[in-house]
């Protein structure tokens, strides 16, 4: 699943390419993709622009002319590919090379065609993806209800993590995961941070002590603000946005190095599961 350094990859790029071009058509090949009625999705897109391309953790944020918003999430194997002529971009789960696929395909689930000759797919394997349309104020109750301040902003200071970890008998790897404290870190960045900040993703966060928090609050925002540098992290999943692979594999120090040694003590890398995610982490390292 991409995380908030491949999502914001995404937006970036298609900002590019589809801010203030007209909307001549909307093809909706799965209702199950659409959380909207048919009719209603597409009366609301047809005739309208894309003023603004935002994100919010891993959701995508389309601001629509004059006033409503349409919500992408990719979730495990959504992808976007904007194709116009002979440019093709390309975001999120890559079901073959983006660049050779013949759109539309089986997977594709909604088509949105701009006067421009662009047009914009986005696919679905396993459909846990969504597209919706909503309002203004519904767009502030979903933001304010399911997604906790992220990385690299004001809202996500020391003390909001603090305050996050502070008496909770969870393991602060669930807590790293959870979308309503903190928005877009998953299960690549949350093992990363760890290891950066050596505490094992086991540890009780009420037993954290302030030293090693402030350590984790450095270190998340160091591994988030590298990644996005490095236009996210590549598996054989992931394609970013302009059809190119994101490098910042290069610099994973835990995650998918399991039976490696440790970049800081040689101590072989170690993996199991951590709230039902594969964890990657060093048993020397990380107490």
């Amino acid at each position: 699943m991409p995380e908030l350094p491949e999502v914001e990859t995404i937006r970036r790029d298609l900002a590019a390419r589809l801010l203030n071009q007209p909307i001549t058509a909307v093809s909706l090949r799965s209702s199950q993709t659409a959380k909207n009625p048919a009719a209603f999705f597409k009366k609301s897109l047809v005739g309208k622009k894309f003023l603004e391309i935002s994100r919010r953790g891993k959701l995508l944020i389309f601001k629509i002319s004059p006033g409503s918003f349409l919500l992408v999430h990719l979730k495990m194997t959504g992808q976007l590919i904007y194709v116009k002529q002979k440019i093709k971009i390309a975001g999120g789960h890559s079901l073959s090379k983006p660049a050779e696929e013949k759109l539309p395909h089986k997977h594709t689930r909604l088509i949105i065609e701009f006067k421009n000759s662009g047009r914009l797919f986005f696919n679905d394997l396993r459909r846990f993806g969504y597209v919706k349309i909503v309002s203004a104020k519904e767009l502030d109750k979903i933001l304010q209800l399911n997604y906790g301040p992220e990385p690299l902003t004001k809202e996500f200071s020391l003390s909001s993590l603090e305050k996050i970890l502070r008496g909770r008998k969870l393991k602060v790897k669930v807590l790293l995961l959870n979308q309503k404290l903190i928005a877009g870190l998953g299960n690549i960045y949350a093992d990363e941070s760890l290891w950066l900040a050596r505490i094992h993703p086991e540890r009780i966060a009420s037993q954290i002590k302030p030293a090693e928090i402030k350590k984790l609050y450095q270190a998340i925002n160091q591994v988030i603000k590298k990644a996005l540098k490095y236009r996210g992290t590549t598996f054989n999943n992931y394609v970013d946005s302009s059809g190119q692979k994101g490098s910042f594999s290069n610099f994973l120090k835990v995650y998918g190095r399991q039976g490696e040694k440790c970049a800081n003590c040689g101590h072989p890398i170690q993996k199991k599961k951590v709230a039902g995610r594969g964890t990657h982490y060093c048993p020397s390292c990380q107490k």
